[in-house]
């Protein structure tokens, strides 16, 4: 039980407003809600065919759930009202809150409902269709089931428009957050994983209000073996104004909330089919799926299809074991060639027996198989030809114990009645191949996978850039080597001499966040005789020039206002805008997380040796990484980017440093 769970489960309802408060009378008749609904209506004697009571104090007995279809001004007195009787909760449908600029209203809310939950405002509500309940004020495509997954939106439409789907899968329930002035993403989320009838939870999120929260909900839907999946829309925005660093602007909201997602144990979609696809493969087979995928179709136009989308959207297709592919060569013959993804071509085509067994062979040695098939539409041609087909998918997956899945290669390919019986019987079609192998991808992302809660973020505050001298300077305490330097106010104050310094030299003024855009980096020089000033400068730093090094990265950590700290790693430099080629973790991060994460870099292969060149020291660079972590975890530090890295074929240098301290 959760303090949703009359909210969510409620066995009477009241409705305030007019035709709103009408169209949910409706829909809870419609779904056949068996509770008591209660209209209540200051001046109307019935609503909806039921009698009205005139005020929320005549019912007959406190409600579990209350839909307010009322202004948003007449909300504050109603929940105030109910909140006193005891009520189990609100939907606060009415907008022109804080979305539309009136400050402080929501604030008046929360304060009204004290420890009443109520989601909105500016909510459409939810959908129960385990029990029937329905607080919700218009049309939606759903149906009541015993059991199924549950959709959480931040978009009234998109998720009526989910409703709609015509896939096959079951839906439990359907939940809007609005403006989440109360009861947030996370509370919400975890009292609909907390129903035992749900199997999977589909999220479309455009903000994440608490990123611990979320995760520890994860973390505990992993243990009850449920997946969630997530749409994360707005990721072309950064999530703050850019920074002083390169890191700021490579690393935007998009790569850092995809970071947050995995290191949570999350799987993430691009697009709705691959929502509602991915939530069918959790709600047939539970979280994660396995990494090795065979593909089998009797086309070789659709194998090559499958091969070209796979590699497109992340899936491999790993050659047969020895033990399937001298299996599959007996039952198939010399002229099929042994694959995968595999064209059986059409010999076998009717022939149930000799179907299953190829099918059950391949899906062997695997972990899960796609078998495409596209049955023919049933209102216009005859598709029982195609059921010995689909038959054979199913005796595989329960010969097997492992996910089959028919994949149409068009969604309207499959019915819905085919793809209510498929469900029924424990495989799940996948209507799209692109959506279907997208799906496989987002659910193979959480295999394997323990969900880890992010450092909590800190809010805004004024911080200072530290100029490179003092940054490297905190840097060499922390153990992370630097070249040998040496720094003055004024140029005719450096001594290279005394600090014995060998060329070559390198000459940096000091006070610029980016130093080689505004002129003040020097290279290669032999001394700093003839040098002139650099304008703008507040200091000088003359270091030896390190050469020699197998490449240039950079290393960069920041405080992020929802996700606690985002670290970027990637190939650096001058260029590092211009190549773009990073990746982005959320702390905490373990080393072996660190180096798993530099092998997904699109140049990696330049640090890994090659075509015979020298292999960079990589274990030295993810040390270098976690003893910024540790002072990262120092709340004083907003922000350290190291750029570049200077890695060797032994050991690293952090040759330019930008901290900035709160």
């Amino acid at each position: 039980m959760t303090r949703l769970s009359r909210l969510l489960r409620p066995r009477s309802i009241a409705v305030l407003g007019s035709v709103w408060a009408e169209n949910v009378i409706a829909q809870c008749r419609k779904m056949g809600f068996a509770g008591a609904v209660w209209p209540v209506h200051p001046t109307r004697d019935s609503l909806g065919g039921l009698p009205a009571f005139r005020s929320v104090a005549d019912l007959p007995e406190v409600p579990d759930a209350t839909f307010i279809g009322v202004n948003r001004h007449a909300t504050l007195d109603v929940v105030r009202e109910l909140a006193a009787l005891g009520a189990g909760g609100a939907i606060c449908f009415a907008s022109g809150w804080e979305e539309a600029g009136e400050s402080g209203l929501q604030a008046q809310l929360v304060a009204a409902a004290g420890e009443m939950p109520v989601l909105g405002p500016n909510c459409y509500g939810l959908i129960n269709y385990l029990d029937g309940a329905l607080l919700w004020p218009d049309q939606h495509g759903g149906r009541r089931v015993e059991r199924g997954v549950a959709l959480l939106s931040q978009s009234s439409n998109i998720v009526i428009n989910l409703t709609m789907q015509a896939r096959g899968l079951p839906v439990a329930y359907v939940a809007c957050v609005g403006n989440a002035a109360q009861v947030g993403l996370a509370e919400l989320a975890a009292a609909l994983v907390a129903d035992d009838r749900v199997t999977a939870l589909g999220m479309y999120v455009e903000g994440v209000d608490d990123a611990p929260a979320l995760a520890r909900l994860s973390a505990e839907a992993a243990r009850l073996g449920k997946g969630i999946v997530c749409l994360k829309s707005g990721k072309t925005e950064l999530s703050r104004v850019a920074a002083a660093s390169h890191t700021a602007s490579l690393a935007g909201e998009a790569a850092v909330s995809s970071a947050f997602l995995r290191k949570a144990g999350i799987a993430e979609v691009a697009t709705l089919p691959e929502l509602l696809e991915t939530l069918k493969i959790f709600h047939v087979h539970g979280r994660g799926l396995g990494p090795r995928l065979c593909s089998l179709s009797c086309s070789g136009g659709e194998a090559g299809l499958v091969a070209d989308l796979g590699a497109a959207a992340g899936v491999a297709f790993a050659a047969p074991p020895e033990a399937q592919r001298a299996r599959l060569g007996e039952i198939l013959g010399p002229i099929v060639t042994i694959a995968n993804p595999l064209d059986y071509h059409t010999f076998i085509w009717g022939d149930g027996p000799r179907t299953t067994d190829v099918f059950t062979t391949m899906l062997s040695g695997y972990d899960a198989g796609v078998f495409i098939i596209d049955p023919p539409r049933p209102d216009r041609c005859d598709p029982s030809s195609f059921e010995p087909a689909l038959e054979a998918i199913v005796a595989a997956a329960q010969a097997t114990g492992k996910p089959a899945f028919p994949v149409a290669s068009l969604p309207e390919n499959f019915d819905e009645a085919l793809a209510d019986r498929l469900m029924a019987r424990g495989v799940a079609p996948l209507m799209g191949l692109e959506a279907a192998l997208g799906a496989i991808r987002a659910a193979q992302g959480v295999w394997g996978t323990e969900p880890d809660v992010p450092w909590t973020a800190r809010g805004a505050r004024d911080v200072a850039l530290l100029d490179e001298a003092a940054a490297k300077a905190v840097l060499r305490t922390a153990g992370v080597a630097v070249p040998v330097g040496v720094s003055a106010p004024t140029l005719a104050g450096v001594s290279v001499g005394a600090a014995g310094l060998r060329p070559p030299l390198v000459l940096k003024g000091l006070g610029f966040a980016h130093k080689t855009e505004a002129g003040a980096v020097r290279l290669g020089l032999a001394s700093l005789d003839g040098q002139a000033e650099m304008p703008g400068a507040t200091g000088y730093l003359v270091e030896e020039m390190a050469v020699g090094a197998v490449a240039e990265m950079l290393v960069g950590l920041r405080r992020d206002p929802v996700y606690g700290v985002a670290l970027t790693l990637g190939m650096g430099g001058v260029t590092a805008e211009l190549l773009a080629d990073t990746v982005t973790l959320v702390l905490p991060a373990s080393r072996d997380e660190v180096l798993s994460a530099m092998r997904r870099l699109r140049l990696w292969p330049l640090l890994d040796g090659y075509r015979g060149r020298v292999p960079a020291d990589v274990g030295a660079l993810a040390d270098l990484v976690g003893r910024l972590c540790d002072l990262m975890a120092d709340d004083t530090f907003e922000e350290i980017e190291l750029n570049p890295v200077l890695v060797f074929a032994q050991g690293v240098v952090a040759v330019d440093a930008l901290i900035r301290k709160g």
